[in-house]
């Protein structure tokens, strides 16, 4: 919700209760207290559990087993900063991140930056639309494009919420959240892992040749996407407004409970993904598992037929919980660059128009992911070089300006991440 626009209804409580909380009022208890601040991280958090990671994580497990869990577990943490930083540059200015590029930079700039950003947004809806049907053709046995008839009846639903505030939207998307994470509790229950292995691969650093350090690119590249680090300042910017700075730091604070929790459990899902793949597919000698449907029919004659169907099921609900967060995306990257806004259905018709067109064609869904995977890279510096800019600037962030330590980290993180986006871009555009 921009800043300045009424509260509505539904928001009002917890608008409420979160004000009573930083002036040292209202609910007494911990989690009491800490509730009408959760909500922007764990929408950002369904993009870092979007179809695409099942696909890098699913050919990670498989082809090396535990080995790259350390990459999950550092991506993470990389991400964690980035929507920390995010959601503190929505709070410290009231605007987000493509507001902000609007006001800053040249004009042909934005105008690059906007087409740019739009094209990643697409691509990414793209892939999460055609993941959703995916889910539904695995869960069904139904033909794809009645699956994806079904996702965009499912998310004209979920999306129709949005009139009501940003609070029942936020509770969908974050139950949506928790029924991945559920999905690979149980996957990981019956798949019985090495968790003595899982504990040394999480933190000791490895590769195990060329091939391994592409695959470690690649879940980075599925890890930290660009589309969100523009929405999460949207999500902030408006939902708990205010100037006094002292009160500012305190709201951070809470903001970054909520960061810490919702990437924190986007990391254990992922890390999950990896470790069923390595549990099963591995353990078993099948390298060569590397499609959505072929960890999907190959699951049960391994782990039984509950295995399969939980795995469609988290498959759907990370697709219509993504692809909906993609649409809103966007919407704030629209609304930012060049304050145009249109009905969010408007938006949803137009993004998933291409899905339709995919799927008549035949495309293969998992190509499909891996090709949006190569438009993200392209998208990402964009992202991230201005919002390390922008959050270093105390004309900016007042009083929430980074600390020099949180900005070289920043940066260090930021080189890295696009390092390993031109890497993987090359690669992939070479044939490597």
């Amino acid at each position: 919700m921009p800043a300045g626009q009424a509260v509505r209804p539904a928001d009002v409580k917890t608008v409420t209760t979160a004000l009573d909380v930083l002036q040292g009022e209202g609910p007494k208890g911990g989690l009491a207290r800490l509730l009408p601040f959760l909500g922007p991280a764990f929408v950002a958090a369904v993009a870092y559990v979007d179809p695409g990671n099942f696909a890098t994580n699913i050919q990670s497990g498989a082809r090396y087993g535990y080995l790259l869990l350390w990459v999950i577990v550092a991506s993470n943490l990389m991400a964690m900063l980035v929507q920390a930083l995010s959601a503190k540059l929505g709070i410290a200015t009231g605007r987000n991140l493509a507001e902000l590029c609007r006001d800053h930079l040249p004009r042909p700039v934005v105008w690059g930056m906007w087409v740019l950003m739009e094209g990643v947004a697409m691509a990414t809806d793209l892939a999460e639309f055609l993941g959703a049907a995916l889910g539904f053709q695995l869960l069904f046995g139904i033909p794809l494009i009645w699956g994806a008839v079904l996702t965009a009846i499912a998310t004209f639903g979920i999306l129709a919420l949005e009139r009501y505030g940003f609070r029942p939207l936020e509770a969908v998307i974050s139950a949506l959240l928790g029924v991945v994470a559920a999905a690979y509790v149980i996957e990981t229950i019956l798949d019985r892992p090495d968790w003595g292995r899982i504990a040394y691969h999480a933190v000791v650093p490895a590769f195990a040749g060329t091939d391994s350090v592409l695959l470690a690119a690649g879940i980075l590249g599925a890890t930290v996407m660009p589309h969100v680090v523009f929405l999460h300042s949207g999500l902030t910017q408006g939902r708990v407004v205010t100037q006094r700075p002292d009160l500012m730091k305190r709201l951070f604070r809470f903001e970054l409970v909520d960061v810490i929790t919702a990437m924190g459990t986007a990391g254990l899902v992922n890390a999950a993904m990896l470790i069923m793949a390595a549990a099963t597919f591995h353990r078993e000698g099948l390298v060569g598992v590397g499609s959505i449907e072929e960890a999907h029919e190959t699951l049960a004659p391994l782990l039984g037929p509950a295995s399969s169907w939980v795995f469609a099921v988290s498959l759907l609900a990370s697709g219509l919980s993504s692809s909906i967060v993609g649409t809103m995306s966007g919407q704030v990257i629209m609304q930012g660059f060049l304050h145009w806004h249109i009905p969010v259905w408007v938006r949803r018709v137009v993004t998933m128009a291409p899905s339709f067109v995919v799927i008549l064609m035949g495309l293969d869904p998992t190509y499909t992911l891996v090709l949006s995977q190569v438009v993200l890279s392209f998208g990402l510096p964009f992202a991230i070089v201005p919002l390390v800019w922008f959050t270093a600037r105390k004309d900016i962030m007042g009083p929430l300006v980074n600390g020099r330590l949180t900005t070289f980290a920043a940066g260090v993180v930021a080189a890295l991440i696009v390092s390993l986006n031109v890497y993987l871009l090359y690669r992939t555009l070479s044939g490597g």
